[in-house]
């Protein structure tokens, strides 16, 4: 059984790890876009559903449109 020491830090990579000869970018992709999940609180989420339900609805889509929403009002008082 291989065991690996613990680094001090528990973000830094263990001192056996060694990438000598690693391919560097293999998996860069410089006009990637990622979709980042966005993390609402329950009590939001819950009431969203309930809407989002009612109008028959995904519940993305609805939240997309209120924020779009949002922004047009922030912009229109720039």
């Amino acid at each position: 059984m291989n065991t690996v020491t613990t680094p001090s830090h528990a973000d830094d990579i263990p001192t056996e790890v060694d990438f000598t000869g690693a391919p560097r970018g293999k998996f860069y992709r410089p006009n990637l876009r990622l979709n980042l999940p966005v993390y609402l609180d329950a009590e939001v989420q819950d009431y969203l559903n309930v809407i989002a339900a009612k109008k028959g609805m995904p519940l993305s889509q609805l939240a997309n449109d209120l924020l779009k929403r949002e922004i047009g009002i922030i912009e229109a008082v720039k």
